[in-house]
């Protein structure tokens, strides 16, 4: 997590590469003072994220590190399970996510293992980041669909797949049903995930031989196992190759995981 500070009151915010827009909880928006969509205005008043819609409200000053953002829309979403998360792992409650509305225009770099964010307060400026070493990294190949979704491609023991790039997943999270006909075996776990708009599902494990992103081979590799319909959407858990689940954050930060949004690339060691 990051501190930022909206309309001048500061918050504590996560960087998710699987959020295609900003949002702020929805608990916290009158505290921050976000203002409504007016009928004057050219933003749709709400917007649909996993099935569901949510009000789009503006934060009259969002101001992450160096860089201050005038009259930035955001989703004002029911941050719950973030919250509950962070209880857990004794750290602050989160107040909103950095979405791909924001990491994309500013040319973000985001260092997953060091959770260090850079952004360009002038994107217009040209050249990579002074500092970013890319010696002993592999770069891999980002696609990026028309909702801001980033995936790359893989393969799950041998079966070629894509998989998201999410980092607001807390561990590589591979799709139910891409699992059973695989015929890789699972075990339970007590866990459970959830995802904004969605109901907790019931997480298990499974051992897979051999994963690959891109030319990086991650061999004995438990992911968690869950149903990711209603998250992956249009049908992609079903095409050639199927999007078969998420690389979730602790996979990221074990491999050096760097993502560059400027050049659409994310590298591993």
């Amino acid at each position: 997590m990051l501190r930022a500070f909206i309309n001048g009151k500061p918050a504590w915010l996560t960087v998710d590469s699987g959020a295609p827009v900003s949002a702020i909880a929805l608990n916290r928006r009158q505290y921050f003072k976000l203002k409504p969509i007016t009928s004057e205005s050219s933003l749709p008043a709400r917007v649909q994220i996993n099935g569901a819609f949510n009000n789009v409200a503006i934060a009259r000053e969002l101001r992450i590190g160096g860089l201050t953002l005038v009259d930035e829309p955001v989703v004002t979403v029911d941050l719950g399970g973030s919250a509950r998360a962070a209880r857990m792992a004794h750290e602050p409650q989160i107040d909103g996510i950095i979405g791909a509305d924001i990491l994309f225009p500013t040319q973000a770099v985001l260092d997953c293992e060091k959770q260090l964010l850079i952004l360009k307060t002038d994107p217009n400026v040209l050249g990579s980041f002074p500092g970013f070493n890319r010696r002993g990294l592999r770069a891999v190949p980002i696609q990026v669909s028309d909702g801001y979704n980033l995936y790359v491609n893989g393969s799950v023991n041998g079966k070629a797949a894509k998989l998201m790039v999410d980092t607001g997943s807390f561990t590589t999270l591979l799709h139910r049903s891409f699992v059973r006909r695989m015929r890789i075996a699972t075990r339970e776990t007590p866990y459970s995930s959830s995802a904004v708009n969605l109901k907790e599902r019931g997480v298990r494990v499974a051992n897979i031989r051999k994963l690959t992103v891109g030319s990086v081979n991650i061999m004995g590799k438990d992911v968690g196992v869950i149903d990711l319909e209603g998250l992956i959407h249009d049908g992609l858990l079903e095409g050639s190759p199927p999007v078969a689940g998420l690389l979730g954050a602790e996979t990221l930060r074990r491999h050096h995981g760097i993502i560059d949004f400027g050049t659409r690339t994310l590298y591993l060691r």
